[in-house]
């Protein structure tokens, strides 16, 4: 029997890192991934191929530059599978070099195959061939992601019933769509469809969609969406989907009946626990394949970690990294500096994306934080102007007492990468003032926190000049 100072289950971000953290601290770490799996969900069927999907969408389409050369303009007339896939394969086989490489640089030893607890601190690892090695370890991380759920009243077959994986690998683009579920994963993949030409409708169960977002960027959302001709479905259910020779018939509990020529199904995600035995390991998960852990990413069981998507929300690979990291840390004694607070950023790669960081204006309300908002529009910046985008907006919630940055809220072209400036000034303590004072490149996108903050302090500033005039003197009843 091998043995290890740890053991991490998972080769995805959060797997990665644990393991290539515990080598960094000098300790002897094994990883164990699925054949054919290097890099988990994520550069697999997850992150990496979506959001390479999206790239080629956004390039071959010419969506972006519609408004600078005209509604007809488009790189290619007759978008294949092919086409969208070739970059995507690409992409794929370069991030699993790199992984491979990174893994081996830092010693890291790999075992390819299925991983099973035999004890709280053994496991057996069985390849396809159905040879095993049991391998031992003083602690062990947990990094299985998951898979899409299935519910059992949808029969899927890969081709045109689908869900969020084997949506990659259908044999051309649909002229119609029903995307059942508005998650992140659907809305995604509903907008990259809609913007190759495909006939969208979106049937959400509740009555909208990302409700943990800001209201007003996801009405701006919804409103381009729909220009890309998507309809939407709210506060409906799926009662079944029909299979017929000519496509598909999603019957809705309401009565209505949509038909189309593919169906995706985004039900939420399974936690891959069920090989795992982790009864052996004394170790439970919910209905749902997700297993607990507390503020040190432990489970029930001390020496045992759990880390990525397989914990549940945010279920992010940028939160997952930092997870490994910090479950390895923790493992060995290691100072892993403050916790992971709130300011983690969200980023949604739909057509086009938005992304946020910190409170959004309902949850201040609602927790009576007195607040002004600040917005930059796209349109009003040079670079705006220069890419083709007028729909795209900026907003920051400041204090209305400490002047204090509350939340940041981006929607548009490179919203991902903007909003890290703002998580910087919220994470250092900075205030609307820093933004006011700060010298921005120009033309940039990022001058548009400079106008959002003016925007905001010259609101504030119109209140201090009421309230400036004299005491209040209220109306006689």
């Amino acid at each position: 029997m091998d043995s290890y100072d740890m053991i991490v289950i998972g080769s995805g971000p959060a797997g990665q890192k644990a393991a290539i953290a515990a080598a960094k601290l000098g300790r002897r770490a094994a990883i164990v991934e699925r054949k054919d799996m290097v890099g988990g969900v994520c550069i697999n069927t997850g992150t990496i191929p979506s959001k390479t999907l999206r790239e080629a969408v956004l390039y071959l389409t010419g969506l972006n530059q519609r408004e600078l050369y005209g509604q007809s303009y488009r790189v290619k007339q007759d978008i294949t599978i092919a086409d969208l896939s070739s970059r995507t394969q690409h992409v794929i086989a370069r991030e699993i070099d790199v992984i491979r490489n990174q893994l081996a640089r830092n010693h890291v030893h790999m075992y390819v195959g299925t991983a099973r607890f035999i004890t709280p601190r053994t496991i057996v690892v069985t390849n396809e061939a159905g040879n095993s090695v049991e391998l031992s370890a003083d602690k062990i991380v947990i990094a299985v992601g998951t898979k899409p759920a299935h519910p059992s009243t949808v029969e899927f077959d890969g081709e045109t019933i689908v869900d969020s994986d084997q949506i990659l690998s259908i044999a051309k683009v649909p002229s119609s769509m029903v995307v059942v579920g508005a998650g992140v994963v659907g809305i995604e993949y509903a907008s990259m469809f809609a913007a190759l030409g495909t006939k969208v409708t979106i049937v959400e169960r509740r009555p909208t969609m990302l409700d943990f977002c800001d209201k007003e960027i996801i009405e701006a959302l919804q409103y381009q969406l729909r220009e890309l001709a998507v309809t939407f479905r709210y506060s409906e259910t799926v009662r079944e989907v029909q299979r017929h020779p000519a496509g598909t018939l999603t019957v809705l509990e309401s009565g209505k009946r949509i038909p189309a020529d593919t169906v995706l199904y985004s039900a939420g995600r399974q936690g891959l626990t069920d090989e795992l035995n982790i009864a052996a390991a004394g170790l439970g998960a919910s209905d749902r394949g997700k297993i607990e852990v507390n503020e040190n990413l432990q489970t029930e069981v001390e020496h045992i970690y759990a880390v990525g998507d397989v914990i549940g929300f945010p279920a992010l690979a940028a939160t997952a990294m930092e997870q490994g990291r910090r479950a390895a840390y923790h493992a060995f004694n290691e100072p892993v500096g403050n916790k992971l607070g709130d300011l983690q950023p969200i980023g949604i790669y739909t057509i086009p994306e938005l992304s946020f960081v910190g409170r959004t204006e309902e949850s201040l309300t609602s927790a009576n934080v007195p607040f002004e908002v600040g917005v930059s529009r796209y349109r009003e910046l040079a670079r705006g102007a220069i890419l083709g985008d007028s729909y795209g907006m900026l907003k920051i919630l400041v204090h209305a007492e400490s002047r204090e940055l509350l939340g940041v809220h981006v929607f548009g072209t490179n919203a991902t990468e903007l909003v890290h400036i703002g998580q910087m000034v919220m994470g250092c303590g900075g205030t609307v003032d820093y933004l006011v004072d700060t010298v921005f490149n120009y033309p940039t996108l990022a001058e548009s926190y400079k106008v959002a903050a003016l925007d905001a302090v010259n609101k504030m500033r119109a209140i201090a000049k009421v309230t400036q005039t004299g005491p209040y003197h209220p109306l006689p009843e």
